[in-house]
């Protein structure tokens, strides 16, 4: 997932979410994941599964 998100999206200044859709016990879920991306290496602040796609997918890649 942090390799080859299905989404990279900017949330400040040094930070962005990764975001990929999984599939588990028949139901869609977004993995989303925070990064620091102004240190070196990379620092994960947060990660989480929610089912709320819809809210957090961005039709602009």
């Amino acid at each position: 997932m942090l390799a080859a998100p299905e989404q990279r999206l900017p949330v400040r200044p040094g930070r962005d979410v990764l975001q990929s859709r999984v599939a588990l016990e028949g139901k869609t879920y977004l993995i989303r994941v925070f990064v620091d991306v102004d240190r070196e290496p990379a620092a994960v602040v947060t990660a989480y599964r929610t089912s709320k796609v819809g809210k957090y997918w961005s039709a602009q890649p």
